[in-house]
């Protein structure tokens, strides 16, 4: 029994010692200076970096993924049926309803290709839908045609 009581205070006495040694490294890190970001002893506004001086950015841009606004569009492949509002979706023109393409663009309205070629628009999905159901984005193409390529279309 009496060893219960020392180990639970030695636990809280360890518990304790961490609590010490974070609040002395936060208080140490409040000290220092932000690297590469001028204080108020150097000088303020006074120090500012003229204007027409570019700073370069974090990666160099063949490095950099385009954003939602530089591509025209995404696209992902659906090959189960695509079922909304409870019901199956045919493709109106030659009836499939499996092995689709689905298309998001920019404007935020979802295509579907189905695999003969034809396109429709989906009113009833939105990029939301397209967001929570694909994964990342794992290439880029720069056109339609390769991006069908890349998907097996």
């Amino acid at each position: 029994m009496f060893r219960m009581f020392r180990r639970r205070a030695r636990v809280e006495r360890e518990f304790r010692e961490a609590q010490r040694v974070g609040r002395a490294m936060l208080a140490m890190h409040a000290e220092l200076p932000v690297p590469d970001f001028p204080g108020p002893a150097s000088g303020g506004a006074a120090a500012a970096e003229p204007e027409d001086e570019v700073v370069p950015d974090f990666l160099p841009s063949g490095f950099r993924a385009p954003s939602r606004q530089d591509v025209s569009g995404f696209m992902m492949r659906w090959d189960q049926p695509l079922v909304i509002d409870e019901e199956v979706r045919e493709c109106p023109t030659c009836g499939a309803y499996r092995h689709w393409v689905v298309f998001n663009m920019r404007d935020g309205s979802v295509w579907l290709r189905c695999r003969a070629g034809h396109e429709t628009h989906e009113p009833r999905l939105d990029t939301a839908w397209y967001n929570r159901n694909s994964g990342p984005a794992d290439h880029f193409h720069p056109t339609v045609e390769d991006g069908l390529r890349h998907l097996g279309h």
